[in-house]
């Protein structure tokens, strides 16, 4: 039976349905595991400082908001819409609800790849799934167990570079080829809307269904434990892990940040979801 039984449509804001607070409307972009390049950060701060409090926040989500936005009845003004595309952060308009997609923020090479950037593709590409609910969250945890106490509705776990294991809500599902992963998740979403129905009562989340999306598996052995969370500061691959304040950081701070990745070699920073960005210093 449903975990919660829901008595209205998920409100989860984003940018084309901002939400509003006490200081004006606060929109959230969402980064497909974080991945936020410098130039967007720079242009971000300077959208906020226009028209916002001139801060961003992180989120748990590894996802950002900006506070205190204008706006009439409840929606941004168009040149403020557009000044947050330019930044490069809102690829689409139509599906920007669904783009919640968790990622070990160390992950490289095949799981962000062929995983990550793929399944943001996927979820993109067909006008139904932007029916899925703002809070429906996909979860790749790269094998080092980072991302295990994350709940999720689909998600999986690398267990070596070929393979991993599917969760599918608070359980496991079967094993599949890293390669075919991101299709195989989205089969498994398409499954949950076929299932959800629709209205104002209609589930959010997997565990809510009435009956499991699929028969659960055991886990496998190779699974790895849970790890901590990416601890602040230097890191042993080089790089380091910056704690963002509960006030957001201020645009110099952010363009301190920016420029810091762009000496390192790299032009991408990583939202972790520990409320942290990661500097890059090695490989990522």
């Amino acid at each position: 039976m449903p975990d919660v039984p829901r008595t209205r449509r998920d409100r989860c804001p984003g940018v084309l349905r901002p939400w509003a607070a006490d200081d004006g409307l606060l929109v959230r972009l969402r980064l497909v595991g974080g991945r936020l390049p410098s130039d967007s950060l720079r242009a971000l701060a300077a959208v906020s400082e226009k028209y916002g409090t001139g801060r961003i926040h992180v989120t748990g989500r590894a996802n950002l908001q900006l506070r205190g936005l204008p706006g009439e009845d409840g929606l941004l003004p168009p040149e403020v819409l557009r000044a947050l595309e330019d930044t490069g952060l809102l690829p689409s308009r139509t599906h920007e609800l669904v783009r919640n997609i968790m990622l070990s923020p160390r992950a490289q090479g095949t799981v962000r790849d062929s995983v990550a950037t793929a399944l943001d593709g996927l979820l993109c590409a067909r006008p139904h799934r932007a029916a899925l609910p703002g809070r429906f969250l996909f979860v790749l945890d790269d094998g080092t167990g980072d991302l295990l106490d994350r709940t999720c509705d689909l998600g999986l776990v690398a267990l070596d570079e070929h393979t991993a294991q599917l969760r599918v809500g608070a359980g496991w599902g079967p094993l599949t080829p890293i390669g075919g992963a991101a299709a195989r998740l989205v089969e498994l979403a398409d499954e949950f809307l076929r299932r959800r129905g629709d209205g104002p009562t209609a589930p959010w989340h997997v565990t809510e269904l009435p009956a499991p999306l699929i028969e659960p598996v055991p886990p496998d052995p190779r699974l790895p434990a849970p790890a901590p969370p990416l601890p602040y500061g230097p890191l042993p691959e080089g790089g380091h892990h910056v704690p963002v304040p509960v006030e957001g950081l201020d645009r110099s701070a952010a363009e301190a940040l920016a420029a810091e990745a762009l000496v390192s070699g790299r032009a991408d920073l990583v939202v972790t979801p520990w409320r942290g960005v990661l500097v890059p210093g090695g490989a990522l």
